[in-house]
């Protein structure tokens, strides 16, 4: 594995931006006005999926089609007016954001989330200029299925061996796992115990990816200072 094959694949929720919260916030609010109520431990234990894979565990049920796209569509529009406001950076991230693209290494948002969401958080920090692609997987087989790692491995044209996947979710981490790729997980929502299948687990980003990167056998990212 060489530095110069290397790329970074991102997931968004829980790891660039800390949106539990707004997501679970927006799930009741939805739910609620389809009159349904959200247990907050089955939220909790499914945070990382995509929503047609979610609605049905969040209901215990499988719905109909029309209402789960009613529900997608009330909760979305409702998240994407109230995120730009209510949501933070995972502190740190964008150390590693930078560190990468002044490697010049590719790197991609590999979310769950639909390509709507992504766009809008991202324009609302302006971040896009890190990124080299941006891969939604709401239409594609849930994590931990690895369709959405592997879709954007192929878009950067990188094979799987030499892909980090950086994740905070254990549907996440399986999906990395599954997809073939090296995966370092954030504990942002989710303890350090829960996230050991990961091949590296992180408290936040206050060390520096280069450090990582080198204990897990990619050698250092390369030196810009020249």
């Amino acid at each position: 594995m060489t530095e110069q094959k290397l790329a970074i694949l991102w997931d968004m929720d829980g790891t660039i931006f800390d949106t539990k919260e707004c997501h679970y916030a927006t799930w009741v609010y939805a739910l609620e006005k389809f009159g349904f109520n959200l247990r907050r431990e089955v939220y909790d234990a499914n945070f990382g999926r995509n929503n047609k894979t979610l609605i049905p565990l969040l209901l215990g049920f499988q719905p109909e089609e029309s209402l789960v796209n009613a529900l997608i569509d009330e909760k979305e529009g409702y998240f994407r007016q109230i995120a730009p406001e209510e949501i933070a950076l995972v502190p740190g991230v964008e150390s590693w954001l930078i560190e990468v693209k002044q490697a010049q290494i590719p790197q991609a948002v590999a979310s769950s989330a639909p390509m709507e969401n992504i766009t809008t958080l991202l324009s609302s920090f302006n971040l896009q200029h890190y990124f080299n692609a941006f891969v939604s997987g709401a239409s594609l087989a849930a994590k931990p299925e690895p369709d959405v790692f592997l879709e954007t491995a192929k878009i950067l044209g990188r094979s799987p061996k030499n892909c980090v996947v950086v994740e905070d979710a254990i549907p996440g981490v399986k999906a990395a796992i599954n997809a073939g790729m090296t995966c370092i997980a954030v504990s942002t929502t989710c303890t350090i115990a829960d996230l050991l299948l990961a091949d590296h687990v992180v408290k936040d980003f206050t060390k520096p990816l280069s450090e990582i990167l080198n204990y897990l056998g990619f050698g250092h990212l390369p030196s810009t200072s020249a």
